[in-house]
């Protein structure tokens, strides 16, 4: 597997290996070896060197460091728990929509907001719980955010990253797989190339019942388990979208108490 998608889009129009080669101050055979992935034991100095040469953001700077690392086959990563403090902390965040996102964008945990806004996770089989395969698989996604094809793109770009993390996880390699086979829009996308983690940002959705909900959302690491992301979502102060939001929660209650 070489290091270099040739399919992405080029990073510096007309950079020839040659050139690359010359901005890494490597030879031509030294960069081929790299990209094509005959060896796998270069300096740090070497890595940098290409890696500022094809001007990789931090992201895609730390993708193609594990690229050029030789892994060992790891054992099969058992299912992710969520420990019942996280649970309960979910719960008591009753007033904005959050929830636990594992490896492969699997649907760990979310609080009564979080299904009011995006779907009843708790009615999907587990093994649907899983955002790419909801975005692009339950057509109620496609009309749930304002701009679907930004929604898509980040999930699929993150889903690259986390599958560059877990080489060895059978799940994400089985998702990717079918997600291929039965999207389309999934195949246009991920022949895109696009790295990018889930760190903070926003989305318009247009939810059916209480209409536009304009929203933030932070990604809040957990320090004994990066591999869990606590996506909460933010909203302005006195905004129409914290309206919304107030009347959607209001919603939610009523319905779970009937």
């Amino acid at each position: 597997m070489g290091f270099i998608d040739h399919g992405a889009r080029r990073r510096v129009p007309g950079l020839r290996r040659e050139e690359l080669a010359l901005l890494a101050g490597v030879s031509v055979d030294h960069y081929v070896r790299l990209e094509q992935g005959r060896t796998l034991h270069f300096s740090e100095s070497v890595l940098d060197a290409v890696a500022r040469a094809l001007r990789l953001n931090p992201v895609e700077r730390e993708h193609f460091y594990r690229l050029a690392r030789p892994w060992s086959e790891e054992e099969q990563p058992g299912e992710q728990q969520v420990r019942p403090g996280l649970r309960r902390l979910l719960e008591s965040a009753s007033d904005v929509p959050a929830y636990i996102v594992g490896r492969g964008t699997n649907v760990l945990a979310w609080n009564r907001l979080a299904a009011a806004l995006i779907t009843d996770f708790s009615a999907l089989p587990p093994r649907e719980r899983n955002l790419a395969r909801l975005i692009f698989l339950d057509e109620g996604m496609r009309a749930l955010y304002e701009d679907w094809p930004a929604k898509a793109a980040d999930v699929v770009a993150y889903l690259r990253l986390d599958a560059s993390r877990h080489p060895g996880d059978s799940g994400i390699a089985d998702l990717i797989a079918e997600l291929l086979d039965t999207s389309p829009e999934f195949r246009a996308v991920w022949d895109e190339h696009a790295l990018k983690d889930k760190t903070h940002g926003r989305y318009v959705y247009l939810h059916p019942v209480v209409g536009r909900i304009d929203l933030g959302f932070e990604t809040l690491r957990l320090p004994d388990d990066p591999d869990q992301g606590l996506i909460a979502h933010t909203v302005e102060a006195d905004s129409p979208s914290a309206n919304a939001l107030r009347l959607l929660s209001s919603l939610a209650a009523e319905t779970q108490s009937v």
